[in-house]
């Protein structure tokens, strides 16, 4: 009767709260699954990593998951109009398509190859050039994002039995082990937990992050970061261009306010990526569509700043070169003249780096731009996923091999120590590339010049980078 009268008694509180926590942990329990792999991102590399643990021999009777926030395409129309937003695929990432069967489909799609490439900076006329005699293929090819994901998707859909892709779902919360505040002295073992919006409950042996820049698995996992605005924007559009018969040639100019380039998507089209400060990129943008390609053309053809010390110097130095190198001709080729814009191509998107000090925790992998996003004036940012998806498949088919578990540390170890060793090279010289490049102080304009027409003099040393790129 007390019970009855007293409004907060104690004991029936306590009962209370433990007759619900019950519940709630049986409701839980009986929504829990237990998965293998699950991978949360379904772009370009999630997808990929995906595919790639489906064709993996050693994991075939594994169960993973691919959770992708966007809703499934069931048609996809190839537009007749190229989409703005492309990649500079590599041999590499080639050899990774062919793997899972993707490439064929880019083909039946539309890709342009890339046979030559000619990098020059608007302050002196040095230059380098990349052909694709020196690889005896093609330096790369340019295709749209859009394409790869499509391709990648249709050979995941005939997966179905070994991946299940989970379209419309996001995770909305995980338990890490050693990372999620409660949860630190958790043993490493210990499955990671993952809540999603649907309300299912996933308990895993691996989670992978491939879920961008702004990962929710990084920041689940309590990864470090480091983080470096570059007070940038890189503008991109779909060119129409004129005066080639054969577009098959990459152009960079290197601007004292960032690089302009321009990819071909075919004989007469091309993708614009220009990188200059957020107040030019508004003022691009907002351009008439005939100011515009006069805009573009002038990036690439103007030379009001040539500094005329420097270039007297680069022009005694490189008969020099040529002296010492017989074989050394440089052929400067002129770029094609743009004619025209597509209508609604041209947008921005701001530029940064960031770098994930780790790759892996206790049961969890980051892939892709969820470990390291660059700047894209190399255009190695998505290869550079890529190769995270053929590594990472690789070490876990061998960790099921060797009779480990798909999350053992050890493999994930050897997976952070493989790619970090591909990737900080790569990270630092575009870092420094991008502040040597963003000066028009003579000294520095002299000295990078110089150091260009060396290195397109230096066969052996074009050679290296093109294997690295390639890599």
């Amino acid at each position: 009767m007390a019970c009855k009268i007293l409004k907060h008694c104690k004991l029936c509180n306590l009962t209370s709260r433990i007759v619900n926590s019950l519940a709630s942990r049986n409701i839980h329990s009986n929504s829990n699954e237990k998965a293998d792999i699950v991978i949360s991102g379904g772009g370009m590399v999630g997808t990929a990593m995906a595919c790639a643990l489906g064709h993996a021999d050693f994991l075939q009777d594994k169960k993973v998951i691919l959770l992708e926030s966007a809703p499934e395409k069931k048609t996809f129309k190839l537009s007749e109009r190229f989409s703005n937003r492309t990649c500079a695929i590599s041999p590499s990432t080639v050899s990774l398509f062919q793997s899972i069967g993707a490439w064929d489909e880019i083909l039946q799609m539309r890709c342009q190859p890339v046979k030559r490439m000619q990098v020059w900076e608007s302050c002196s006329d040095s230059l380098i050039t990349f052909n694709d005699e020196e690889l005896m293929n093609d330096l790369a090819y340019i295709v749209e994002n859009d394409v790869i994901l499509e391709a990648i998707r249709r050979r995941l859909s005939t997966l179905s039995e070994k991946v299940e892709v989970r379209y419309q779902t996001s995770a909305k919360s995980y338990i890490v082990p050693g990372s999620t505040p409660g949860h630190e002295g958790v043993d490493q073992n210990t499955w990671v937990t993952i809540e999603t919006d649907k309300g299912n409950i996933i308990q895993t042996k691996l989670l992978i992050g491939a879920d961008g820049m702004n990962s929710a698995v990084r920041k689940a996992g309590k990864f470090h970061v480091f983080q470096q605005d570059y007070q940038q924007q890189a503008v991109v559009a779909t060119l129409e261009v004129s005066g080639t018969s054969d577009n098959s040639v990459a152009w960079q100019r290197f601007l004292p306010t960032g690089p302009v380039a321009m990819l071909p998507l075919s004989n007469q089209y091309s993708c614009l990526i220009w990188t200059t400060s957020p107040t030019k990129a508004k003022y691009l943008k907002d351009l008439e569509d005939d100011s515009f390609v006069d805009a573009v053309n002038d990036a690439f053809w103007h030379e009001r700043d040539l500094d005329s010390t420097v270039t007297s110097i680069s022009h005694k130095y490189q008969q020099l070169l040529n002296y010492v190198f017989t074989d050394n001709q440089v052929v400067r080729q002129l770029p094609p003249t743009v004619v025209g814009v597509d209508p609604g191509s041209r947008a921005s998107f701001p530029l940064s780096l960031v770098h994930s000090s780790n790759y892996v925790k206790p049961r969890v992998a980051l892939i892709g731009d969820a470990a390291h996003r660059l700047h894209p004036l190399a255009g190695q940012g998505v290869n550079l996923g890529f190769g995270d998806v053929s590594c990472l498949s690789r070490l876990l088919a061998e960790a099921v091999q060797s009779g480990s578990d798909v999350g053992s540390l050890y493999y994930l170890t050897k997976y952070e120590t493989e790619r970090q060793r591909a990737v900080l090279p790569v990270v630092m010289t575009i870092h420094g590339l991008h502040y040597l490049y963003n000066t028009d102080f003579s000294p520095v304009v002299l000295l990078r010049s110089l150091g260009l027409q060396s290195t397109n003099a230096l066969q052996f040393v074009k050679n290296k980078i093109i294997q690295q790129a390639s890599a």
